[in-house]
């Protein structure tokens, strides 16, 4: 007669994180599985009776027993090398779909879905949404860039970036640009409110009821903003908001403005004026690099909470709703904060003009 097994030594500390195991709601179910083997085994139970409650085979149970008492708690969710499920996808064919994701597109289309590779590579949607998963490719998405040729690009940057990581003392520096031509968008029919299990609706045609100019100065050591909307944005309006700052910013600093290279900003008029207010000095980002200018991140949050969304029935409404937006961002600013470096820039571009010399030749 063959003798009882003998129960698996278990310590204190290794049975308290078996039962955490398994009464957790969000491990694998095989780590679960495995725990309440263990636990049955410690308490002295066949191979069998456990295989039976655990929906196992009892070979599977003798493995775990022997690995417990081999290994203990160390590796516990790993499956050996020759166990577990096999793949049933060739791996000649896992290459193939990520070949022909990254270098060729389907006939007279764009790039790949799901169902468009599944169907040429003869496998199902969900098992091409694992192979692009688990190597991060992404066809269904885009970025955009553009890298600047602006011959001073270089000179630029290090201007700019050592304005957002080291200012000046007794000075301020302000972010500025214009975000021109927002529309004071009606929808033609209203809206529904939002409601548990249906999301708020808008319908997707609308009246246009005019435009304005939003003039922007964010001050890079605070998040505060000054604001002004003015119907255009010529160099009138321009030398019209530089006034503004004038105003609003204390007489004994000096103000470093960081900018675009928009006509308007260097305008003979804006000079002259420039040339009777010394405490101003401007600095011009690299031409197609509207990144490097912080006042593009509030703009975008300005779109996002206050514009897309909103119902204008005329101009005078919309100014109002950005000039309520803005008195909210400055009752508690947060600063952005600028983390990447002048080299950390400089490395970057240069291995994207590698690459796009490379797809040139």
């Amino acid at each position: 007669m063959r003798s009882p097994t003998a129960p698996l030594p278990v310590t204190d500390e290794q049975r308290s994180v078996l039962e955490k195991l398994i009464r957790s709601r969000t491990a694998p179910h095989r780590d679960v599985q495995r725990a309440r083997v263990l636990l049955m085994a410690s308490d002295g139970f066949a191979n069998t009776r456990i295989a039976s409650e655990a929906g196992v085979s009892a070979a599977t149970v003798g493995n775990w027993r022997d690995r417990f008492a081999e290994d203990g708690l160390k590796q516990f969710s790993a499956v050996r090398p020759g166990r577990g499920r096999r793949p049933s996808i060739p791996a000649s064919t896992i290459e193939e779909i990520v070949r022909l994701t990254l270098h060729e597109t389907p006939p007279g289309e764009t790039h790949w879905s799901c169902r468009t590779m599944a169907t040429r590579a003869g496998v199902s949607s969900s098992t091409v949404q694992r192979i692009w998963s688990a190597r991060g490719i992404k066809p269904h998405r885009v970025e955009t860039f553009k890298l600047s040729n602006d011959p001073k690009f270089e000179e630029k940057l290090v201007d700019v970036v050592g304005l957002y990581l080291n200012p000046p003392e007794n000075a301020i520096v302000l972010a500025m640009d214009e975000k021109s031509q927002i529309q004071a968008l009606d929808r033609t029919q209203p809206g529904l409110p939002i409601k548990p299990g249906r999301a708020g609706t808008m319908t997707h045609d609308y009246k246009r009821n005019g435009t304005t100019t939003l003039f922007a100065a964010l001050d890079v050591l605070t998040g505060s903003v000054i604001g002004q909307c003015l119907p255009r944005h010529r160099h009138t309006e321009f030398l019209k908001f530089l006034k503004t700052i004038d105003r609003e910013v204390p007489k004994g600093l000096q103000v470093h403005l960081i900018l675009d290279n928009y006509a308007t900003h260097n305008h003979p008029n804006v000079k002259k004026w420039l040339a009777t207010h010394p405490r101003f000095e401007l600095h011009f980002t690299p031409t197609s690099s509207s990144w490097l200018n912080m006042v593009e991140i509030f703009f975008g949050r300005l779109t996002d909470k206050a514009i897309r969304r909103g119902i204008f029935h005329s101009v005078p409404d919309l100014i109002q709703a950005i000039e309520t937006y803005l008195a909210a961002h400055n009752h508690n600013p947060q600063p952005f904060r600028w983390t990447a470096t002048t080299e950390q820039i400089l490395e970057k571009v240069r291995r994207g003009r590698v690459t796009l010399n490379a797809i040139a030749s």
